[in-house]
């Protein structure tokens, strides 16, 4: 068993969870198991949760949601860009992880874990994005996706208004930029839980945040701003706590609208991790992504057959 962050929707009450970041390449949520991944967990899961436990207890609980919007503003997109996101993460628990380690050279190795991972603050990110998501699950008649995930062979979503059950289709490749000594000949089909990101606004959705994310799932800047810009047109609101510099200020795309997707025949934009297609390597790079069309409609037909449309 795993220690995990406990993130919880303070105005619906409910709660979601995620485990500790182990950070990139050759990790065992990219299928990576050795006897390093092995030390790493059992690094994670012993001394730093247990004081990081103790260090947000003494914080009083981080506002991920605010430290969310700031990253927002700093260059993250949230998904893959979490540069800034972390350094606020380790800047907010530092005093108290400094109070809670039981010396010194315990602090300052949990701060050296945090502060060299870009991803430190990303379980939590994913976690208060399926705290919200889950609130807007279950709402009779609404065409809202409330979950996306995929599992390397599947895509499946799930719509508010058609409760418990899922729609699924093969997944597809992601096209990125990858690691030295791998190529998409080694890639892995489309696989992880990370899109509840993209399912809540931010990520790919929010890619004219993080321009600089281009480097590291390829395109230009230009095409950042076009994925957001483009987000707009099968979601149902603007974010108002998720704001993107680039666009004034404009709350990024929020709530993708099934009828939407059909109508316009274009799917949810994702930015992800690429992991290799034979167990035991691990991450391999980074790129972008669609779900199936075939979910979205299959999804749709199941709301007419509901409520008789």
């Amino acid at each position: 068993s795993m220690s995990v962050y406990i993130l919880e929707n303070k105005t619906h009450g409910n709660k979601a969870f995620s485990n500790l970041n182990e950070g990139y390449g050759k990790v065992l949520r990219y299928g990576a198991y050795s006897e390093e991944v092995l030390e790493r967990l059992r690094w994670l899961n012993g001394g730093m949760a247990a004081t990081l436990g103790k260090a947000i207890e003494l914080s009083g609980g981080i506002d991920i949601r605010a430290l969310l919007a700031e990253a927002l503003h700093m260059g993250d997109e949230g998904h893959n860009r979490n540069k800034a996101g972390s350094v606020l993460y380790t800047a907010k628990l530092a005093p108290f992880i400094a109070q809670a380690a039981p010396d010194s050279e315990t602090a300052a190795k949990i701060l050296k874990s945090l502060g060299d991972n870009a991803l430190s603050v990303l379980n939590p990110v994913m976690a208060c994005c399926k705290a919200m998501a889950d609130a807007a699950h279950n709402v009779e008649g609404s065409t809202i996706v409330s979950t996306m995930a995929r599992n390397g062979t599947d895509f499946g979503i799930r719509v508010s208004g058609l409760g418990e059950r899922w729609f699924t289709a093969p997944v597809a490749t992601p096209k990125g930029l990858y690691f030295p000594g791998f190529t998409e000949a080694d890639a892995s089909g489309d696989i992880g839980d990370s899109t509840i990101t993209e399912t809540a606004g931010i990520g790919g959705f929010a890619m004219a945040s993080a321009p600089a994310i281009v480097t590291f799932v390829s395109g230009t800047p230009k095409d950042a701003i076009n994925a957001t810009l483009e987000m707009y047109e099968i979601t149902i609101a603007e974010h108002k706590a998720f704001t993107i510099p680039q666009l004034d200020f404009r709350g990024s795309p929020t709530g993708i609208d099934i009828r939407k997707v059909v109508e316009t025949n274009t799917t949810p934009r994702i930015n992800t991790g690429i992991a290799h297609k034979e167990a035991g390597v691990g991450q391999v790079g980074a790129g972008l992504v669609r779900p199936p069309m075939e979910v979205f409609h299959e999804a749709l037909m199941a709301f007419a057959e509901k409520y008789g449309f």
